[in-house]
């Protein structure tokens, strides 16, 4: 089953490449340790350049197997509250996109066991030009994959491409309102892992998780020939604790950053929710 629309010709995705193995490697090790794998979500330059650095560094030194790194954009669609006010301050307070790659070389460096998945938009990263040379530089400054919040596989060809060429795995998204036979489509091209939005609505913490996203999770990993990593909404270990059952992976934001505090500077509190996040997994 291809699940493709009418006249969408099958691509070969990007499961192949260089950085999809970084990252399904990073799944593995999760898996032989008894555990699903840890996604921790930090935006790049928020509150500043400098500490932004540090909380990238304290989110994988809390257990992190992957990191995203959100770079800041000024029309983030898919971001709830949290993430739009972060991405602002960090747009004041100087980001822009040569500094937040600057941020993932340094990261990469500091921290080169740990795949890096920097997550963007397509006007911010391409624009209306080639995806040549942006995957080129994500890939030059250590990012294994990246995620495309509003990019859909009827369109990613060229950025795949682009992608392969440049050794990078395309993340792409499905949701619980994606039809079946497009999410085992959608799963064909992902690169990496699969990203499984829980929910209907943008990212943000919730006390609690929708009740079907246990059957979900589970549909979507059966259409999934790459690892399945469920986000939005997921912010407690006890959410953590139940998508082990079903995912490979969970993706936390917005509770990260909110730990941070008001200021955007209270890494110990942001480690000790990753620690308490990993824990659970």
């Amino acid at each position: 089953m291809n699940g493709a629309p009418a006249g969408v010709a099958r691509e070969p995705g990007t499961n192949g490449t260089p950085g999809a193995t970084r990252i399904r490697g990073a799944f593995e090790a999760a898996r032989a340790d008894g555990r699903i794998a840890l996604i921790p979500y930090v935006v790049a330059g928020y509150p500043d350049g400098p500490t932004s650095e540090e909380i990238a560094l304290a989110a994988i030194d809390a257990g992190a197997d992957l990191l995203e790194i959100g770079l800041p954009y000024s029309d983030p669609l898919a971001d709830g509250t949290t993430l739009q006010r972060a991405s602002a301050v960090a747009l004041r307070a100087g980001a822009t996109l040569e500094r937040s790659l600057d941020l993932v070389a340094r990261v990469h460096e500091a921290r080169p066991s740990v795949p890096l998945v920097p997550m963007a938009y397509v006007n911010q990263v391409i624009g209306g030009g080639d995806a040549a040379a942006p995957m080129r530089r994500l890939a030059g400054a250590g990012a294994s994959g990246c995620i495309l919040a509003d990019l859909t596989p009827d369109e990613g060809a060229p950025v795949e491409a682009a992608a392969r060429d440049a050794g990078m795995a395309v993340v792409y998204l499905v949701t619980p309102t994606t039809p079946p036979d497009r999410r085992a489509w959608i799963a064909s091209r992902a690169g990496g892992f699969l990203y499984a939005v829980s929910l209907v609505g943008v990212t943000g913490a919730r006390t609690t998780l929708p009740r079907e996203v246990g059957a979900f999770v589970r549909d979507v990993r059966g259409a999934s020939r790459v690892p399945v990593a469920v986000g939005f909404g997921v912010s407690r270990p006890a959410h953590v604790r139940r998508l082990a059952r079903v995912a490979d992976g969970v993706i936390v934001a917005s509770a990260l950053v909110d730990a941070l505090g008001p200021g955007g500077r209270d890494i110990a509190s942001m480690r000790q929710l990753a620690e308490r996040l990993r824990a659970a997994t």
